[in-house]
């Protein structure tokens, strides 16, 4: 089960900043993170983020602004934010939370190419927007 593996440290302190949006998460191992709301938001371990298998991700567009308005203890292994979008599914464990952590920079790299690529941004929820009119089949 994720957030049991015995070779990655865990979490001796976890703090909210609300100001900054930011988690700040310190490790046994001394390390210390330090993860924007969005960032958490859009790498939700969800299977509404994630998927059910490869393939399957769907883009999250539009947080740049989002908050956790709580976040709750699962067992000794993980942690469950609410964001203020009403995202409330993702089941954060502590190997995770170490890996963004270490993996912060190139993951968030890829993230942006991604929205790029998708000619998104993260100002403007694209699941959201009406569907663009025009277009139609030209029969009408």
């Amino acid at each position: 089960m994720a957030g049991l593996d015995k070779s990655i440290p865990i979490p001796t302190e976890i703090k909210l900043h609300q100001k900054s949006r930011e988690m700040e998460l310190s490790f046994a191992d001394g390390s210390n993170f330090r993860l924007s709301y969005e960032f958490l938001r859009v790498f939700s371990p969800s299977a509404e983020v994630r998927g059910h298998g490869p393939g399957q991700e769907t883009l999250q567009t539009g947080k740049r602004n989002v908050d956790i308005k709580a976040l709750e203890p699962v067992g000794n292994y993980a942690v469950q934010p609410f964001f203020s979008d009403g995202h409330d599914s993702g089941i954060y464990s502590w190997d995770l939370l170490y890996r963004y952590g270490k993996d912060k920079d190139a993951l968030w790299a890829e993230y942006l190419a991604r929205l790029e690529a998708a000619g998104a941004n993260r100002d403007v929820d694209s699941t959201t927007l009406p569907p663009k009119s025009g277009g139609g089949c030209g029969k009408h």
